[in-house]
């Protein structure tokens, strides 16, 4: 078989199985563009710790104003394309007017994401702290910076969920897929975390769509956070439980269920499996 004829099979398996191509490339958000984005964010957030350049006093302006313009333009254009791929889905097609208003809804959305970037710091610098003092095999808070997934998770959760409040399709969940296949931590971005949160070890955690979860938890490895079997027409229901302040959920603990709160100061037993409420202050271990 020559080339010309497999060339030939394969463009014919564009036409029969069109669902996992694309042809309107320009109109499709690239998943390598938001996953550099994604980079030039983690290093305006954490500089001198993502990022291999020297900063000092004398160019940290310098280099901080062209981070800002580069994240600005190249998110633009990819929340830009997100926005018309919405459009044309149910429409068919977008006119002229409607790719203008996307630009400027893109625009607004990626300058309002880099004025965000203090209220990020300042959350993420809570959530640092909260991952050394919860684990005593930290020796520094740069060691978590620089080496706990748990820390990079939700530094990613907390970019992309500004995005999805702001009404981002598809954006977002490139954010968290990347750094759920880096880290094996599964965040969806419209999970809503409160501050000082602390993922440990982190491998195989699952935090759903609609889980609400309050201030200063703790969960470790293998915990899911899920929902109970939903129709796909309930989708917009609240699906994932409700962890108030001050839980701690240990390793392959299952919590599932939009009806299910975990009241505050609760700790939740390994591998246990909850579908009802807690009271605060109780202690769930297995059964035996």
């Amino acid at each position: 078989m020559n080339i010309d004829s497999l060339v030939a099979r394969i463009l014919d398996s564009y036409e029969k199985y069109g669902l996992i191509n694309r042809n309107d490339i320009e109109n499709f958000p690239n998943r390598q563009n938001v996953v550099s984005v994604l980079q030039d964010l983690q290093s305006l957030i954490l500089p001198g710790f993502k990022a291999a350049e020297d900063i000092e006093p004398l160019n940290i302006r310098f280099i901080t104003g062209q981070k800002v313009n580069n994240i600005i333009a190249k998110l633009t254009r990819e929340i830009q394309k997100s926005l018309i791929y919405t459009i044309s889905k149910v429409k068919g097609n977008s006119d002229n007017i409607e790719n203008s208003h996307c630009f400027k809804l893109a625009e607004r959305t990626s300058i309002a994401l880099i004025e965000e970037i203090p209220e990020l710091r300042r959350k993420i610098q809570l959530d640092t702290i909260a991952a050394y003092n919860g684990d005593p095999a930290a020796h520094s808070k740069e060691e978590v910076i620089l080496s706990y997934p748990g820390l990079e998770a939700i530094v990613i959760h907390r970019i992309a969920n500004f995005l999805y409040k702001n009404g981002i399709p598809i954006i977002p969940r490139i954010m968290s897929e990347h750094v759920h296949g880096k880290t094996g931590i599964d965040i969806h971005p419209g999970a809503t975390i409160g501050e000082s949160f602390f993922i440990d070890h982190g491998t195989g955690v699952v935090i759903g769509e609609t889980c609400v979860i309050g201030k200063n938890v703790k969960i470790y490895q293998g915990v899911t956070l899920g929902a109970l079997s939903v129709k796909k027409e309930l989708q917009d229901k609240k699906r994932h439980p409700t962890i108030e302040d001050n839980v701690t959920i240990y390793a392959g603990a299952t919590i599932l269920g939009g009806d299910t709160v975990i009241g505050k100061g609760c700790i939740i037993g390994g591998n246990t499996w909850v579908t009802q409420s807690v009271e605060e202050g109780t202690v769930i271990t297995q059964q035996k």
